[in-house]
This record gives C-alpha cells, sequence and structure tokens, in this order.
C-alpha cells in the first residue's frame, strides 16, 4: 500500500512512519512487523544496524553508553528521511529510551508518529528469559529501565500496555493512528 492508507481501504492516516519502542522484551519487533504487514508498509527492525562493536557489547552483558548509541540513531533517522524523502510508508522498532533520543528519530519530522510498548519488569523478565536467539541478555533489563524516560504528552505518544497478543496490540496502534 505505501500509500498511507490502511490495508483495508480506510481512510489515509496521518502518519507516514511509525516508530514502535520501549525496552527490550516489550515486543517492538512482533508488534512492529505485525502493524507493517497489517498496514503494508515497510519495515526496519533497528536492532539490525546497530553497529558490531554495540552487538557485542550488550552481548557480553554492557550496557550501551550514549556514544554507543550516537551513530546507530542517525543511522535509524537516515532510513526514516529517505522514506519521508520516498514518500513511503515505514514501521522502525528502536529501544528510544531517552527523549534525546526520540528527538534524533522523530523531532522535526511531520508524519512520525512514536509508539510507546508499556511494559513493567514483572510482565518482560520472563519473555527475556525464554527469548533465545538474541542478543540482548535478560540481565541488561534492569539497565534499560533505568535509563527510559518515558515519552511525555508533548510527545503524542500511543501509550500501550503490551499484556495482551500481538494482533489486539496492533488493531489499538491502528485505530489510534486513525484519530
Amino acid at each position: 500500500m505505501g500509500d498511507g492508507a490502511a490495508g483495508d481501504g480506510s481512510a489515509a492516516m496521518p502518519a507516514r512512519v511509525v516508530v514502535v519502542m520501549g525496552v527490550s522484551g516489550a515486543g517492538k519487533t512482533t508488534v512492529a512487523r505485525l502493524l507493517a504487514a497489517r498496514l503494508g508498509w515497510a519495515y526496519l527492525e533497528g536492532d539490525d544496524i546497530h553497529p558490531p562493536a554495540n552487538v557485542a557489547k550488550m552481548a557480553s552483558g554492557t550496557p550501551l553508553t550514549d556514544e554507543d548509541r550516537w551513530p546507530w540513531l542517525r543511522a535509524i533517522a537516515a532510513e526514516i528521511d529517505g522514506w519521508l524523502a520516498e514518500g513511503r510508508c515505514g514501521v522502525v522498532t528502536c529501544s528510544a529510551l531517552k527523549r534525546r533520543y526520540r528527538d534524533i528519530l522523530i523531532g522535526g519530522r511531520p508524519g512520525v508518529r512514536l509508539v510507546f510498548l508499556k511494559g513493567a519488569t514483572d510482565l518482560l523478565s520472563p519473555r527475556l528469559a525464554a527469548r533465545a536467539g538474541h542478543f540482548m541478555p535478560a540481565g541488561l533489563l534492569d539497565s534499560q529501565f533505568a535509563a527510559l524516560e518515558p515519552p511525555t504528552e508533548d510527545e503524542d505518544p500511543i501509550v500501550i500496555v503490551p499484556d495482551r497478543p500481538p494482533e489486539a496490540l496492533v488493531e489499538t496502534v491502528v485505530e489510534a493512528l486513525r484519530q
């Protein structure tokens, strides 16, 4: 679809890019993939463009610093800018834990909307413990919560607690985008 319209023929949505954010284990990848498929939009997994040094650092259990994150955030922002310049719509995942990170990704970009998957430790810890094949160890969840600056009202986030099936979360996001 790529024209900003939902895949079901409904009216156009003002958002052209959606950034799905939250701590590890919140369901960013699952929700973003389903959302992109539901809308017929492009999809980008932000973790896939981490520099190898960042992946190695996290895999060893060491939290990233802001200095580690800046090039990664700028690379995601460049992808967003490319989509917007081409008139394409897309969904991207990024932890985007701090306001200054979100300012890089969203600031000054009309048509970019934030979805915050707001999960608590008791909900997310078991998910991380059960997850296989991901470089982010469960032990870093506490550092992510410590760094998290939840989005504020002026960022106009769509805030969702990821305690329902992913398909239900996606429908909630689609409805919020239509408003």
